[in-house]
């Protein structure tokens, strides 16, 4: 058994001094302890780790290389050409090489769980690989290197746009029938099967890519874990879902999808009063993703009206463009301050601190959209992360005003733990060194 003793700590029921984490061999949290003397290791502020709730995490090879400005308008969609080039060259190795890096950056931020909402399935021509897993197995090793929890997405893609348009070449090296997709998700699941508290769940990729029929196969396939989706991210997909079916994409997927608290609907941008309120009455968790959302020029989710609606939120970090909890929780609070021209938008009467609000509501939030558990408790994963004491940015704060001071004041993480394994010391990950320098000679390769 290992005791880990922190000067104060978040627990299920608020903030607790002198708190004694004790962690059994299985890495579960086997008691607590209030008020304990201090012993061993002593660290300074303890939080529950958070869930990074969308993924794509090759994307993180690209980041930089989409910020010059083409020969028309920029958008997401000539951002996504760019990418589709980027792809179109990575294998099995050059993969696990590229998450492995992202992955590590995640724990260093504060996220000890991620869902990687993966749909790199085939080879360079678009065959499926003789081990036809190869992909997710990549995401798995990745994924044991750096000790992140996975809950898996394999992602279901079969058409370019609304209406079963034919997939683009580019697209290729994503696209599945219903059958072969099966396939692919049993090979998922044994991808996964050695990693501890893995979950695999099921993504089609979009109403554009995912027609209806393939939709309701995919739903009776998820058999209870997750359910994930792209939907209303961009102004275009909302005119070309308008001209298909004469509805709006959320308010297609209400009426003929069967949404309920196992859903998880991506970006979700672009919404009406009446779309907010069926999401937050069905139970599903809008995952967001504010730097992605403002680095592809998306728009802004319409989080005050939502959460006081009752809503269930969680964060990502998408293209991972930039890995980090913090500001992730800071552009969401920031893009409501831009629009509603006040502060505090995400702060609650229950609830006044902003930075503890937008940490509780995405740390439930994104343990329910990845098929987990969420807080310190005896049971759970050992799972969690922590400032030190002497952090100067933490100097003279208490209770939430410390998360606070993390979210907008730029306190550092020190130290993360997965499982009651340290991940991360002074922080940096135990293996950042060994996983930077294959991910340089990766990049390197495939930049060349």
């Amino acid at each position: 058994m290992t005791s880990l003793w922190f000067e104060t700590a978040l627990l299920p029921g608020g903030w607790a001094d002198a708190v004694q984490i004790d962690v059994g061999t299985d890495g579960g949290i086997s008691a607590i302890t209030v008020g304990a003397a201090a012993a061993g290791t002593r660290y300074g502020v303890a939080l529950p780790g958070l869930c990074n709730l969308h993924s794509h995490a090759f994307q993180r090879g690209m980041a930089g290389l989409a910020e010059a400005r083409g020969n028309g308008p920029d958008s997401f969609w000539s951002w996504r050409e760019i990418m589709y080039r980027f792809v179109d060259r990575i294998d099995p190795d050059d993969a696990a090489a590229i998450a492995a890096q992202a992955y590590v950056e995640m724990v260093e931020a504060g996220f000890t769980r991620v869902g990687e909402f993966h749909y790199l399935h085939h080879d360079i021509d678009g065959r499926p690989y003789a081990r036809r897993g190869a992909m997710a197995a990549a995401i798995a090793e990745a994924a044991a290197v750096s000790g992140i929890a996975l809950t898996l997405l394999p992602v279901f893609y079969a058409a370019s746009d609304f209406g079963g348009v034919p997939p683009l070449p580019a697209q290729q090296r994503f696209i599945n029938t219903i059958d072969d997709y099966t396939l692919l998700l049993d090979a998922a699941n044994t991808a996964v099967a050695h990693l501890p508290d893995a979950v695999v769940g099921v993504a089609p990729h979009s109403l554009r890519a995912a027609p209806p029929p393939a939709l309701a196969a995919l739903s009776g396939l998820a058999r209870g874990g997750p359910l994930h989706i792209h939907i209303a991210e961009q102004q275009r997909e909302v005119d070309a879902c308008l001209a298909w079916s004469g509805a709006r994409p959320v308010e297609w997927l209400l009426a003929n999808a069967d949404i309920g608290a196992d859903w998880c609907l991506v970006h979700a941008t672009y919404i009406d009063a009446d779309e907010l309120r069926g999401i937050a009455a069905a139970g599903a968790v809008v995952g967001l993703c504010p730097v992605t959302e403002a680095n592809l020029g998306d728009g802004i989710f319409p989080a005050r009206d939502f959460l006081a609606a009752g809503g269930r939120i969680g964060i990502g970090s998408d293209s991972n463009v930039r890995i980090d909890a913090a500001e992730e929780l800071r552009l969401l609070e920031y893009g409501q301050r831009l629009t509603h021209q006040a502060r505090n938008v995400l702060a609650s009467d229950m609830m006044r601190s902003t930075g503890a609000r937008l940490f509780s509501a995405s740390q439930s939030g994104g343990a329910q959209a990845l098929g987990t558990t969420a807080g310190l408790a005896v049971g759970a994963p050992a799972d969690l992360l922590a400032f030190a004491a002497d952090d100067i940015a933490l100097a003279g704060r208490r209770g939430d005003a410390l998360i606070d001071s993390w979210v907008f004041g730029g306190a550092k993480i020190d130290a993360v733990w997965r499982r009651g394994r340290q991940l991360v010391q002074g922080g940096r990950h135990v293996a950042r060194d060994a996983v930077a320098a294959r991910y340089r000679t990766t990049l390197r390769k495939l930049l060349a």
